[in-house]
C-alpha cells in the first residue's frame, strides 16, 4: 500500500514509518521539522518526504494514497494549552481539513491519532468508548471535536478511524521525556530521586510507542466492516497503572533512587483508568508487545548506554515543551 503518515519524523512517527517500509509499504512522510535536532538515534527514512504544515497539504499531495495515518499535532495537554488558538487551528481545524481532502483525493483509510486523554477526569473507573469524555484541556477538546467533524464524511468509499491512544511510553529514536514513565525513570538517573509531581494517585492506561505504531498498522489491515468511524481504546486492560505505582516500577530498577513527592501539581485532575474489550473484540490477534516492566527494562538500558544525566533531563532536546516555546512562530499561523 501506498501510506502518508504526518508527523512522521515524531516519537511514535519514527516507529511507524519503520514497521511500513518492513512490511514493503511505500512511505510518505509529511512533517515541519519542529523537533528537528531532537533525535537520539538515527531514524529510517520515509521514501518520499513532504517537508510541509499539515494544514497546507493538498489533494496533489495525496492523490494515489491508500491510507492517510494522521499523527501530527501539538501532542499533549501542556503544550496545547501554551497556546489554544494554534492548538485548535492544527489539532482540529487542520485534522478536518486534511480528511476532507483525503476523502476528495480517493484515500479509503483515514486513522486519526486520538487519546484517551479525552476522558479527564473519569466520572468513574474503567471507562469504555460509550461512556461520557470530560475533557480538561484544548488538547482533548481537541480530539473530541476532531473525531466528530470527521465522523459526518464518512461513507461506503472513505472510512475514519479514532485511535484513542493510551499515554505512551518507552524507547523511540526520537525520545521524549515529558512523558510520565520517561519522566519519573529520567529523573531518578539524572538526580537518583523518582520525582512524582502529583501525589501519585491518578490512574492512567499506559502504552509503549510503538504498540501505538502497531496498532496503526493493524488498523489500516484490519477488515473495513469492524473498524469503519469507531472510535477505539488503544491498550490493554493490565496495562492501567496508578503513577505511585510507575515509581516503584522505577525504583525496582534503580534501588538506590528515593521516591520524592514535590508537590508541583497537587491533586493532578486528569485520573482516568480504561477499557480495552473493544479492542479485543475487533482485533482479537492484536497484543501489545510490551508490558510496563518490560518496556522500561528497554528504556533504562537505552538511556544508559546513552549516558543520559541531568543535563539531559534539564535541557530541551528531550522535552517538546521547551523545544515548542522557542519554535512556536513556526507553528503560530491560524489560517
Amino acid at each position: 500500500m501506498k501510506v502518508l503518515v504526518t508527523g512522521h519524523k515524531g516519537y511514535i512517527g519514527v516507529h511507524l514509518v519503520d514497521l511500513l517500509k518492513q512490511e514493503g509499504h511505500e512511505v510518505t512522510g509529511c512533517d515541519i521539522g519542529l523537533f528537528d535536532g531532537c533525535e537520539w538515534e538515527p531514524c529510517v527514512a520515509a521514501d518520499r518526504e513532504l517537508v510541509k504544515d499539515v494544514r497546507d497539504l493538498t489533494n496533489a499531495d495525496l492523490d494515489g494514497h491508500d491510507c492517510v495515518m494522521h499523527l501530527a499535532a501539538i501532542s499533549n495537554d501542556p503544550m496545547g494549552e501554551l497556546d489554544t488558538q494554534v492548538t485548535r487551528s492544527i489539532n482540529l481545524d487542520g485534522s478536518v481539513n486534511l480528511a476532507r481532502i483525503a476523502k476528495e483525493a480517493g484515500v479509503g483509510r483515514y486513522l486519526f491519532s486520538g487519546s484517551c486523554s479525552v476522558y479527564g477526569k473519569g466520572a468513574k473507573l474503567d471507562l469504555d468508548e460509550r461512556d461520557p469524555m470530560n475533557p480538561l484541556t484544548a488538547y482533548a477538546e481537541s480530539k473530541i471535536e476532531t473525531e466528530t467533524r470527521v465522523a459526518e464524511l464518512a461513507d461506503d468509499g472513505f472510512t475514519p478511524v479514532y485511535l484513542r491512544n493510551s499515554t505512551a511510553y518507552g524507547h523511540s529514536p526520537m525520545l521524549r521525556i515529558d512523558l510520565v514513565v520517561n519522566n519519573l525513570l529520567g529523573s531518578a538517573l539524572a538526580y537518583n530521586e523518582i520525582r512524582i509531581r502529583s501525589d501519585g494517585s491518578p490512574w492512567r492506561p499506559l502504552i509503549h510507542c510503538r504498540d501505538i505504531a502497531r496498532a496503526f498498522v493493524a488498523m489500516m489491515e484490519a477488515p473495513r466492516e469492524r473498524i469503519h468511524n469507531r472510535a477505539i481504546n488503544i491498550g490493554a486492560n493490565d496495562e492501567n497503572h496508578q503513577v505511585r505505582d510507575v515509581g516503584d516500577y522505577v525504583q525496582r530498577l534503580l534501588p538506590k533512587a528515593k521516591i520524592v513527592y514535590t508537590g508541583e501539581v497537587g491533586a493532578d485532575p486528569r485520573d482516568y483508568r480504561v477499557k480495552f474489550d473493544l479492542l479485543e473484540s475487533l482485533l482479537p490477534d492484536f497484543k501489545l508487545s510490551y508490558t510496563l516492566a518490560s518496556g522500561m527494562e528497554e528504556l533504562h538500558a537505552k538511556m544508559v548506554e546513552h549516558g543520559f544525566g541531568a543535563a539531559d533531563f534539564e535541557g530541551d532536546r528531550f522535552v517538546r515543551f521547551r523545544t515548542l516555546q522557542k519554535r512556536l512562530d513556526l507553528v503560530s499561523k491560524t489560517a
